[in-house]
């Protein structure tokens, strides 16, 4: 018997579980090919022009290892971190050759250490307190062989404020995705509303997958601080667009460079 398009899959408590679990079939689809084109300017002019070929990376918030890939094609070591167990799990079936870690970006543990660290597409904005945020520098900064390279991407005030509460539709043959956003300037917190609808093989049913997410903006003084902080040093800040993210990726979007001390 078909369950209709309401029903949705929980298969964890809530407390244990990440926001994009449930829509990791969604965030693995409709953003396949989007951030990593537009980006990759940016990517090879600070990233990739600056570690050597077979260097021991991290991709911190790799979801479901779309950039993972890359620099796994470009010859490094390149291990994937993410809190979601659902986009890791994906990652895992694209990559069976590279190790995923489940795992939240405050609290790092990991074997071994990195010459480099890489986290794309405004991940720690994910992180809601400046705190946490904080410690999330802390740990990749643990996690880094002396000198090495942490290079990130975050969205500021600008990139919150086209803010049209209006549903963006993806449709396919069989799933169709819907996503709206929201920003509150008081509390400086994004929420972003995503529904997937997927068709079940051989049947006339959809089910419904549905996650909130949220992001927090933060002012790039209160970012480079805490970077300063935790031990970085050689604090670089590179607006998007001037780096060659020139599609709508680039509006809002600020790149950091930073080094471990030698």
């Amino acid at each position: 018997m078909c369950k209709s398009v309401w029903e949705s899959s929980f298969l964890m408590p809530d407390d244990l579980r990440s926001s994009y679990d449930n829509v990791a079939g969604m965030y693995h689809t409709l953003w396949a090919d989007w951030y990593l084109p537009a980006a990759m300017p940016a990517l090879n002019k600070l990233f990739f022009s600056q570690v050597p070929t077979g260097a021991r990376v991290l991709d911190l918030c790799c979801g479901s290892g779309h950039v993972t890939k890359e620099i796994a094609a470009r010859g490094y070591a390149v291990t994937g971190v993410d809190n979601s167990a659902g986009l890791i799990e994906l990652a895992r079936r694209e990559l069976p050759h590279v190790e995923f870690f489940v795992q939240d970006a405050t609290h790092l543990s990991l074997p071994g250490k990195f010459q480099a660290v890489l986290c794309t597409f405004d991940s720690l904005n994910h992180i809601l307190t400046l705190e946490d945020l904080e410690q999330a520098f802390a740990g990749v900064y643990r996690s880094l062989d002396p000198g090495g390279l942490f290079v990130f991407d975050m969205n500021l005030a600008e990139a919150y404020s086209a803010d049209l509460h209006q549903w963006s539709v993806d449709l396919q043959e069989e799933s169709a995705g819907l996503v709206r956003g929201k920003f509150d300037p008081l509390s400086k917190i994004a929420t972003t509303e995503l529904i997937w609808f997927v068709k079940a093989p051989a049947t006339d049913c959809w089910r419904r997958h549905q996650g909130t997410v949220k992001q927090r903006c933060y002012p790039q003084a209160e970012i480079v601080s805490a970077l300063a902080r935790t031990g970085f040093h050689r604090i670089e800040t590179i607006a998007a667009r001037e780096v060659g993210v020139t599609s709508e990726l680039g509006f809002g979007r600020t790149y950091f460079a930073a080094y471990a001390h030698e």
